[in-house]
């Protein structure tokens, strides 16, 4: 099984090491500063020796005489906690007091400015500090008129130093380190704690408890998560509302049919006259037909409220005459005047062809079904730059006012229609025009008995392709 790790845990792997990362800067930091420091300091002390020696050369008797009390050399020592080391010289080098080998400067000096510099001395770190300055009187054996006083130090107390500062900033910044990770974790427990509730929330829930999640209290970055959730519940929602609604309506659909079969079985099974027990196998024929009907718009109604569309462009003309040469035959057995009307040059449409041709076919389906013999029957279509539709307009019977606002409904037929059926053809044409987004216009004629009904979808982009809800 491949190791996932938790929130917790990847914020603690991403906050801890940075923190740690963090706080080896701030002590390298430190470390540098302190170095700094105690040079700073050190070379102060440096600086007091040179001048204090400074003060103490002579040249009085036309040589260099340097004149350094041994309490005051004592005090030098133990200011260093070391060694420590002078050389009095002039800038040639000719005339000289003191350590005769030492270190010269890095750089040439300047009058009055004090260098200090690391060197080595005997295989022994020393820290210089080198001063130059002129001297009241040339000495009569060289000529000399410029005096070069070094002093060097051995850098063990500066390093014990720099030690101890450091080792104390260690062990403070260790503290804080320690402190810094428990409160990291503390804080990060803390602030998971919503999405701890939000999935004890959801772990409490029974199977079918589908009501949105309480969203009160969660931190704002998370909303848009439980928001996305809800979402998700309620389309959950939705699809379990149509199976419901799909459970009851082929429970109202095939009970009725399935009583009048039995009825006319058990009737035919009685009958011994063979002229009426044709009639009754005729009748029992023609209740299959209607169920097996019924039925087939059944499951087509559950197909269009639940298939994801599949939308794509299409001749919107080639669909009206493909339909309407698939039902030409049944138009013709009835004697009716069947055609179509489909203006040149319409624009290409765009959305589920199947599935808008599965509402053509019904809508005219409906259309020969209802249409007395002889009656006319015109399929249309039509398209715009704000949509496109395809129509049925029919000479059946019509319907009352009052029934006309109703028709679209699952099971809901006219009273005047003669010819038996479901109340389905107009629910499946009404489901798959809302799944794009359009509306199903059902109108009468502008002359005659008889109905106009479109299937009316919009011209955008990004249709529902969520089963509609």
């Amino acid at each position: 099984m491949r190791f996932r790790l938790s929130l917790r845990q990847s914020l603690l792997l991403l906050l801890l090491p940075t923190i740690a990362a963090v706080t080896t800067v701030e002590l390298w930091m430190t470390r540098r500063d302190a170095l700094e420091a105690a040079n700073a300091a050190y070379d102060r002390s440096l600086l007091g020796a040179i001048k204090s020696i400074d003060a103490n050369v002579s040249t009085a008797s036309g040589g260099l005489a340097v004149e350094l009390p041994y309490a005051q050399f004592e005090f030098f020592q133990l200011t260093a906690s070391g060694a420590v080391h002078f050389r009095v010289a002039t800038v040639d080098g000719l005339v000289e007091i003191g350590s005769a080998d030492l270190p010269p400067p890095p750089r040439p000096l300047q009058l009055g400015v004090p260098v200090f510099y690391d060197a080595s001395y005997f295989g022994d770190a020393v820290r210089l500090g080198a001063y130059m300055r002129a001297l009241d009187r040339p000495l009569s054996a060289t000529g000399a008129q410029h005096l070069v006083i070094q002093v060097a130090e051995s850098i063990q107390s500066r390093e014990a130093f720099t030690r101890s500062f450091v080792a104390r900033a260690a062990v403070r910044d260790s503290v804080v380190l320690l402190l810094t990770a428990v409160a990291i974790v503390a804080m990060v427990a803390l602030g998971l704690r919503p999405l701890s509730r939000l999935a004890e929330q959801v772990r409490g829930r029974t199977a079918t408890d589908l009501a949105p999640l309480e969203a009160q209290g969660l931190p704002a970055d998370i909303q848009p998560l439980v928001d996305a959730i809800n979402q998700q519940l309620e389309r959950t929602q939705a699809l379990v509302r149509q199976q419901r609604q799909f459970l009851d309506d082929a429970s109202h659909q095939l009970r009725t049919p399935l009583a009048t079969l039995r009825t006319q079985v058990d009737y035919a099974l009685r009958e011994p006259d063979p002229a009426q027990l044709r009639r009754t196998l005729q009748a029992l024929s023609l209740q299959i037909d209607h169920a097996t009907r019924g039925t087939n718009q059944l499951l087509a109604l559950a197909r269009t409220d639940t298939a994801a569309l599949q939308c794509t462009g299409f001749d919107i003309g080639e669909l009206v005459r493909e339909v309407a040469m698939d039902l030409l035959p049944r138009a013709r057995a009835r004697g009716q005047d069947f055609g179509i009307d489909v203006p040149a040059g319409l624009a290409q449409a765009k959305g589920d062809r199947q599935l808008l041709r599965e509402a053509l076919t019904n809508l005219a389906d409906n259309a020969i079904r209802y249409t007395p013999e002889g009656g006319e029957i015109t399929l249309s279509a039509a398209a715009d730059r704000l949509g496109c539709s395809v129509a049925v307009v029919d000479a059946g019977p019509g319907v009352s006012d009052d029934e006309l606002h109703l028709l679209g409904r699952r099971f809901v037929r006219g009273s005047q229609t003669a010819a038996g059926g479901s109340g389905l053809g107009l629910a499946i044409a009404r489901s798959i025009a809302e799944r794009h987004g359009g509306v199903l216009q059902i109108e009468r004629r502008e002359s005659g008995s008889g109905l106009r009904v479109a299937v009316w979808w919009p011209r955008v982009e990004g249709q529902r392709t969520s089963p509609s809800t």
